[in-house]
């Protein structure tokens, strides 16, 4: 891995404007955020992804090259697309990115993580299984289901009206942690936005 190699950065959510504000897309709402903040806009790519290529930090040679992708199959098929852009962009494992809902935090909490479990969460599961597990993570906290809900009906559910109130903030702070880990490396972006 050298600063030249490219970043992966894979926001995970369903495709199709009905799951758009569910809890599962969250990846979506910052990879949309970086790709905003990179004045990029996503482009159809043969993986079966949008994608938009940049760079973040500083400009000229000091940013690091970025590819923000969206897979547009569905989040339990997430591996091949990303498989795909690895091989595209010729991208090291270590240098992937996966922005995803995370049911065991609470709310708006992030945790920054390279390798582990999937934690049951389908997306990463497929990712795992295509890539192995050695990518980093920023996980987003959505928190459990209430009462007796089911997980499956919980985070295909848009965000409650009260958790929408800080939702953008949440995601900001989130594109703001994707792009320390990216800059400064992971546990200089962990001791900031690790909550």
């Amino acid at each position: 891995m050298t600063d030249a190699d490219p970043w992966l950065v894979v926001g995970l959510g369903n495709p199709g404007p009905e799951y758009a504000a569910n809890r599962h897309n969250v990846g979506f709402m910052v990879a949309d955020l970086l790709a905003e903040r990179m004045r990029g806009r996503f482009k159809a790519h043969k993986s079966r992804a949008q994608v938009v290529e940049g760079r973040v930090g500083a400009p000229g040679p000091g940013g690091r090259r970025v590819v923000v992708a969206k897979p547009m199959s569905f989040m339990n098929v997430s591996g091949g697309p990303v498989t795909a852009l690895r091989d595209f962009y010729k991208v090291p494992v270590s240098n992937i990115v996966a922005i995803h809902d995370e049911l065991d935090i609470d709310y708006g909490a992030l945790r920054l993580k390279l390798g582990g479990g999937d934690n049951g969460h389908n997306g990463l599961k497929s990712i795992t299984k295509s890539l192995g597990a050695e990518y980093h993570r920023v996980r987003f906290g959505i928190g459990r289901p209430p009462g007796r809900m089911q997980v499956a009906d919980f985070v295909l559910k848009d965000f409650s009206s009260p958790e929408r109130k800080e939702l953008g903030y949440f995601v900001d702070r989130a594109a703001d942690a994707v792009e320390a880990l990216v800059i400064e490396g992971l546990e200089r972006a962990q001791s900031t936005y690790n909550t």
